[in-house]
C-alpha cells in the first residue's frame, strides 16, 4: 500500500510516528501547504519509507495529480474540515481509497437553526455516494476518535453486547491541564469552534434529526481511570450523524466535557464575531477573525510536554440484553505522560491519530473491504479493536448501574 497523507500538523506527524513502527504499507508521502512542517514530519521518523512533498489541501487538481504522480492506493486526509471537500473529490478522480477523521462542514437551518437542520455534517459527502459506489474504491468517512473508534464500540455494542438498543450517547471528557497557560486548547481552535458554537445535533427514530441550543442538556458523567466527574454538554459531531445510518437505535447524542470556563470563553469569541470564517478587512489586510484567533493561541500539538492528565473517549449505551435491561461504557483513554513518552506525542493528537492508522492496515491486509462511502460502524468491529490492542492502546468495558 502507498499512502498519500495530506496535513503535517499535530495529528499528522502522530500518525507518521504510529506508522512507521508497522509494516503494512510500502511507502507514505507526507503533504502539507507549509513543506518545512512536512519535511519535519518525515525527519521525525527517520524512515525511508516516507518523503515529503509541498501541495495546496485546496486544489483538487493538484492533489489529484499527485496520487497519480506517486501511484498512492488511498489519501490519507489529516487537514482541518474546510478542506474534506476536494481532498475526497481528488481521491475520488485519482481512484484512490479515502480516509478523513472529521466530515464535510455543516450550514444551520437559515429561520430555526435550533428547531431543524440545514445542511448537515457528511451531507456534501454522501451526495457523491452513487459516485463512488461505482468508483469500486472505498471513502472511510469519521475516521479518528470521534469520529472513528466512538462509532467503532457503537457497532460492537450492537453486535456483542445487546438484543436491542434504545440509545447511544458519546461522552468525551479529561482532566488535562495545560501548565503556564490559562487558555490553551488541547486541540484546533478552529475545529473546536466549529464544532461547539453550531447547533447540536440529535437523533431520535421517530423524528429523525434535530437541532438543540449549543451547550443544552448537560449532564455530569463519571469518567473512568481516575478522570471521575466532568459536566458533559450537547456539541455538533459526526456520530450522531454516522451511527443511525448502521446501527438501530432509538437515539444518538454527543456531548463534551468543555468545563464552565471553555464555554465562556467560547461564548466570548461568538460574542465578538471572532468565531466568524467569512474574511474581514484590517487596514490593507483580508482575514478571517477565527484565523486570527488561532494564530493567536499556541499550537496544540506543542504543548505536549506542559500538558498533565489523560482523555477519555467512549460510546454509553442502553439497551436489552437476554430481557434484562444494561448499559455499558465503552471507553478508550489516553494518559499525556505515557504518549508523550512513547510516542513525543500529545495524548488528545495521539489518541486522534492512532485509529486511522489502524483502520488503514485493516485495508491493507483485508480484513476491511467494501465500497462507497462507509463510516466506521459499516465494518466490522473486533479486529479494529483486537488491533487497536495489538498497538498497545488497549480499550475497556464498564457496566453501570441500571
Amino acid at each position: 500500500m502507498r499512502i498519500l497523507l495530506v496535513g503535517a500538523g499535530g495529528v499528522g506527524t502522530a500518525i507518521t510516528k504510529i506508522a512507521a513502527r508497522r509494516g503494512f504499507f510500502d511507502h507514505m508521502v507526507v503533504a502539507d501547504y507549509d513543506a518545512a512542517k512536512a519535511e519535519s514530519a518525515v525527519a521525525a521518523v527517520a524512515d525511508p519509507r516516507f518523503s515529503a512533498v509541498a501541495v495546496d489541501a485546496s486544489d483538487r487538481l493538484a492533489v489529484t495529480a499527485l496520487l497519480l504522480e506517486q501511484r498512492c492506493d488511498v489519501l490519507m486526509n489529516a487537514t482541518d474540515p474546510r478542506f474534506v471537500l476536494p481532498l475526497f473529490d481528488a481521491a475520488l478522480a485519482a481512484g484512490a481509497h479515502y480516509l478523513d477523521m472529521a466530515m464535510s462542514l455543516s450550514k444551520p437551518h437559515a429561520s430555526r437553526p435550533y428547531e431543524e437542520c440545514g445542511v448537515k455534517l457528511g451531507d456534501d459527502q454522501f451526495a457523491r455516494g452513487e459516485a463512488w459506489a461505482e468508483s469500486g474504491r472505498m471513502a472511510l468517512v469519521g475516521m479518528g476518535v470521534e469520529p472513528g473508534l466512538a462509532d467503532v464500540f457503537a457497532r460492537y455494542a450492537a453486535d456483542e453486547l445487546f438484543d436491542e438498543i434504545e440509545e447511544i450517547g458519546i461522552r468525551d471528557g479529561s482532566n488535562i491541564t495545560v501548565e503556564g497557560y490559562e487558555f490553551a486548547p488541547s486541540f484546533s481552535i478552529w475545529t473546536t469552534i466549529e464544532e461547539c458554537l453550531n447547533p447540536p445535533v440529535i437523533y431520535e427514530k421517530d423524528r429523525g434529526w434535530f437541532t438543540t441550543e449549543p451547550f443544552s442538556e448537560p449532564e455530569v458523567f463519571d469518567f473512568p481511570d481516575g478522570i471521575g466527574p466532568v459536566e458533559c454538554v450537547n456539541v455538533e459531531h459526526e456520530e450522531v450523524l454516522l451511527v443511525p445510518r448502521w446501527v438501530d437505535t432509538g437515539r444518538v447524542t454527543f456531548k463534551y466535557g468543555l468545563g464552565a470556563d471553555f464555554i465562556s470563553k467560547l461564548k466570548t469569541l461568538h460574542a465578538l464575531g471572532l468565531d466568524r470564517t467569512e474574511p474581514v478587512s484590517v487596514g490593507t489586510a483580508t482575514v478571517s477573525p477565527r484565523d486570527v484567533v488561532a494564530a493567536c493561541l499556541p499550537d496544540p500539538a506543542g504543548l505536549g510536554a506542559l500538558m498533565h492528565g489523560k482523555t477519555c473517549a467512549g460510546t454509553w449505551v442502553k439497551g436489552v440484553k437476554d430481557g434484562a435491561p444494561r448499559e455499558v461504557y465503552l471507553y478508550h483513554v489516553v494518559d499525556n505522560q505515557w504518549s508523550m513518552r512513547e510516542y513525543g506525542s500529545q495524548a488528545v493528537v495521539w489518541q486522534t491519530a492512532v485509529n486511522p492508522v489502524v483502520a488503514l492496515e485493516l485495508l491493507a491486509g483485508g480484513a476491511w473491504t467494501g465500497t462507497g462511502i462507509l463510516g466506521p460502524e459499516a465494518l466490522a468491529p473486533k479486529p479494529f479493536l483486537d488491533l487497536l490492542v495489538e498497538y498497545g492502546s488497549p480499550w475497556g468495558l464498564r457496566e453501570e448501574e441500571v
